[in-house]
């Protein structure tokens, strides 16, 4: 059994991400299984306290992780926007986690997709994370990538580090953004006493976006961004940084308003990208959600 190491993961002890990914099996065992030589990282013996990178490739010779990573099919409906036989492109609603934690075993995207597609679904992450490309958080809807197979997966992966992609994401910000255009281009690294978050940062990772305004309010900016890097909360963070957090995010400094919504209202409606194996442009665009149409009809409606 294989996984790769992303940027959620990194610098995290082995030991401890096995004990993520594997919930049933104490964590006196998976240090056991590493030091019997049946877990290695990138084809070397390592120790339990070893810090895993970005890209790191896991492999594990046991049996038994097998057994404690089946996730159970459901079937849960899913919107899927467009698809072949390598992939698919799922409109993923707001309050869906996109694969299982230690926490969440059910109601997941992954969970739709075993019930949808069974087997016919890319492993290279593992069982929990079946198809998945890259995710969106919780509370962000819209477009998400899913591949059938690994070399799809290779592939699509690829095309995300080679900034063959195209993602545009639109949302609703704090107070009133002068600048029509500009591009934000700051590092983003875990926060030092927040672990959940994630912060501006000088030893962070390249991180770069770029906001357009749509359409200003009396308190509040309606904007498209597109990514360039794709970090976790990179858009969250960056407009938190320039002092327009995302509406309603109260992790990123929005706090609470007089509407009621599922926290940040942020979505991913519009995705560029290459179908697999050939030279053809996709370009998808999906209108905008219910949570967003709420928030822009009461700014509308209170001028």
């Amino acid at each position: 059994m294989k996984f790769i190491i992303d940027e959620q993961t990194e610098n995290t002890r082995v030991d401890l991400y096995l004990a993520y990914i594997m919930p049933n099996l104490s964590r006196s065992k998976i240090q056991k299984l590493i030091r019997d030589g049946l877990v290695k990282v990138n084809d070397n013996q390592i120790k339990p306290s070893f810090c895993l990178k970005e890209n790191d490739i896991v492999n594990i010779d046991e049996p038994e992780f097998t057994e404690t990573l089946r996730i159970n099919p459901e079937n849960i409906p899913l919107d899927i926007v467009w698809e072949d036989e390598n992939m698919a492109i799922i409109n993923k609603p707001s309050g869906m986690l996109t694969h299982p934690t230690t926490q969440e075993f059910t109601g997941t995207l992954v969970n739709a997709l075993l019930f949808k597609y069974g087997e016919n679904l890319s492993d290279i992450n593992g069982d929990l994370r079946r198809g998945i490309i890259h995710r969106l958080d919780r509370n962000t809807s819209g477009l998400i990538m899913i591949a059938k197979n690994n070399k799809t997966h290779e592939f699509l992966v690829n095309e995300m580090k080679n900034k063959h992609f195209k993602k545009q994401y639109i949302a609703i910000v704090k107070g009133i953004i002068e600048q029509d255009e500009f591009e934000i281009n700051s590092p983003i690294g875990r926060h030092p006493t927040q672990p959940h978050k994630q912060t501006i940062r000088e030893d962070g990772k390249e991180s770069h976006s770029i906001v357009k305004v749509i359409k200003r309010f009396k308190d509040a900016t309606l904007i498209e961004v597109t990514l360039i890097t794709g970090r976790t909360h990179q858009i969250r963070v960056h407009l938190s940084s320039i002092g327009h957090p995302i509406y309603n995010d109260t992790l990123y400094g929005f706090g609470k308003m007089k509407i009621k919504t599922d926290e940040q209202v942020l979505q991913a409606y519009k995705l560029e990208f290459t179908k697999p194996f050939t030279n053809e442009r996709i370009v998808l665009e999906i209108p905008k959600d219910e949570k967003l149409n709420r928030v822009i009809n009461y700014l509308t409606s209170n001028p």
